[in-house]
C-alpha cells in the first residue's frame, strides 16, 4: 500500500529522519516504510550554528537520537526566485526569516518545521518555521507524539 503524507509536516525523531531514502533520486520526495514524505517537524536542542547574514543560517538540532542539519534561507532580497513576487511580500518573508534566525541560539530547545531536502547526499530540513520552546516538557511530549504517530499513522 503506497501512502503519501507529502503535504503534512510529519513529526519525526532525528534517527527516523536521517534514515529516509530519497525516492527516486533527485526528486523532492522521500520515503519511510513505503510512505512518501516531503515535510517534517523536529524538536531538540540547537548544538551548532553558522550564520551568514543576508545569505543563510545553518544549524543542527539534537533530539537525543541524532543531529538534524537545518538551513534557514535569509537571501530573499537577492534571490531570483523571489524577484517574481511583490516587493512587500518579499520584505515580509525576509523580516520573518530574520526574526526566526535571531531566535536560534546554542542550547535553546527549538521546534523546526520545513521541507525535507538533500544536500551533498545528506538529508536536511530547509526550515520554513522556527520556534523556541519554553515548556520544559516539550521534548518528552514530542518523543511520545512521534512514537504514537509512527505506530498508528505512519
Amino acid at each position: 500500500m503506497d501512502k503519501s503524507l507529502s503535504l503534512v509536516h510529519v513529526k519525526l525523531l532525528a534517527f527516523d529522519l536521517l534514515s529516509l531514502v530519497q525516492s527516486p533520486p533527485d526528486t523532492p520526495t522521500f520515503s519511510r516504510d513505503g510512505v512518501s514524505l516531503s515535510r517534517a517537524e523536529v524538536l531538540g536542542v540547537v548544538v551548532y550554528r553558522d550564520h551568514k547574514p543576508g545569505r543563510f543560517l545553518k544549524f543542527a538540532v539534537d533530539d537525543g537520537t541524532g543531529c538534524v542539519p537545518c538551513v534557514l534561507w535569509l537571501n530573499h532580497a537577492t534571490s531570483p526566485y523571489f524577484a517574481r513576487q511583490r516587493p512587500q511580500g518579499v520584505r515580509l518573508i525576509a523580516d520573518v526569516a530574520n526574526s526566526q534566525a535571531s531566535l536560534v541560539k546554542l542550547g535553546a530547545v527549538t521546534r523546526v518545521r520545513g521541507r525535507i531536502t538533500s544536500y551533498r547526499g545528506a538529508v536536511q530540513i530547509t526550515a520554513s518555521s522556527v520556534a523556541v520552546e519554553r515548556d520544559p516538557n516539550a521534548e518528552v511530549l514530542h518523543w511520545l507524539d512521534c512514537l504514537k504517530l509512527a505506530r498508528r499513522v505512519y
